[in-house]
């Protein structure tokens, strides 16, 4: 019988281990899709062999990330060499820039050369 309870009371720890590992990883990914201090959220979202949206305004100072959401590879290649470029990113991977001088930085996929995308970057 104290096998059985202490058998029991191991699973119900690990069931609450669980649980509360499950609740802090969906917290974490909140918490990293908050925007930033201004309020707005400087996402580009790669699907459909295009990026969305095509072009984005932004403060310089100011956080742009992308996300893959296509099961092709994609990558994101400054025209300009105006920001680093980013490795292959497989579906769901993300790669963020910090948003430099203010002007205009075009951007594309190396993998697919069509896929081009804005970046407007003010004071």
């Amino acid at each position: 019988m104290i096998t059985f309870i202490r058998k029991n009371q191991k699973a119900v720890l690990l069931t609450v281990l669980v649980v509360l590992n499950f609740c802090l990883a969906a917290w974490a990914d909140d918490a990293t899709n908050v925007a930033g201090a201004s309020g707005k959220n400087n996402t580009i979202v790669i699907k459909d062999f295009a990026f969305n949206p095509q072009t984005i305004t932004v403060k310089s100072g100011e956080k742009v990330t992308w996300i893959n959401r296509d099961e092709e590879p994609h990558t994101v290649v400054s025209v300009e060499k105006q920001f680093k470029k980013s490795q292959a990113l497989d579906t769901d991977d993300k790669f963020t820039i910090t948003a430099g001088a203010p002007g205009t930085y075009t951007y594309f996929c190396s993998v697919h050369p069509k896929m081009t995308g804005t970046i407007v970057i003010e004071k």
